[in-house]
């Protein structure tokens, strides 16, 4: 397995955090909560890519779905080691090779088991989960496990294609929204249209939508360029598209 020159490419987002960071089950979790009533038995898992929680743009993306109706969790698996944020700017040279060894699903999947079975604890039952490059492997894994009961994945990593594919529609009842886009090694047109071929014209009983945006290059969904056209309809409209499966499905 391996990750893209676009895993750790992207622009820092501006605007303030309504959340706030709790302790579930010894992970520390950014949380955000509707402000209007909302179903206490749901919630969103949102599983973020490399920078983690941390970084503002997942923490606002996790503030608008619950703006949405929808109580909001974001572990943080990777366990207070993000990439950090200053990964972004041109010429960083951060070696996400190094980093990863510590950050494999052996060592970041237990962190996600734990917050879920404290939050079923609290009552929750029904679970959706969106995940991000990274997070979008996370996504599968529940699925497989039947864990959540709707999926979201924008561009995501670490999948292998056909094999994830096929086990998601030999293993998991939870319908699957894949947002995908032009330019991505990770999930290139032909993972697409293999997702396409085996998911599509209803053969996916629980349900199955491909989004694309044109344009847009691995990572738009939540670290797209705002100033571009293209990467803004395209942020906008994966987040729509999440919201409206999430709406109809949960």
């Amino acid at each position: 397995m391996s990750f893209c020159a676009h895993c750790v490419k992207g622009v820092t987002h501006e605007g303030t955090p309504q959340g706030k960071w709790e302790d579930i089950a010894g992970v520390n979790t950014y949380v955000a909560t509707p402000s209007g009533d909302y179903p206490k038995d749901k919630a969103i898992l949102f599983l973020t890519d490399v920078f983690g929680p941390q970084l503002i743009n997942a923490q606002l993306l996790a503030d608008d779905f619950a703006a949405n109706g929808f109580k909001v969790f974001a572990p943080d698996y990777l366990h207070g080691d993000p990439v950090p944020p200053d990964a972004l700017n041109p010429g960083s040279g951060f070696d996400l090779m190094k980093w990863f060894p510590n950050h494999t699903q052996e060592k970041t999947r237990p962190s996600l088991d734990k917050v879920i079975a404290a939050l079923k604890e609290q009552g929750i039952t029904v679970f959706g989960a969106t995940g991000y490059c990274f997070g979008g492997r996370y996504v599968f894994d529940l699925a497989f496990d039947n864990v959540i009961q709707a999926s979201v994945v924008s561009h995501p990593s670490l999948l292998q294609v056909p094999a994830d594919l096929e086990k998601y529609i030999s293993t998991s009842k939870a319908p699957l929204l894949i947002n995908s886009c032009t330019v991505d090694s990770q999930f290139p047109p032909e993972s697409q249209a293999k997702a396409d071929e085996l998911f599509g014209d209803d053969k996916f009983a629980p349900g199955y939508k491909r989004e694309y945006f044109d344009g847009c290059t691995h990572g738009f969904a939540v670290r797209g360029d705002m100033s571009d056209p293209k990467v803004k309809a395209g942020k906008e409209g994966a987040f729509k598209s999440a919201v409206d499966w999430f709406i109809a499905k949960l």
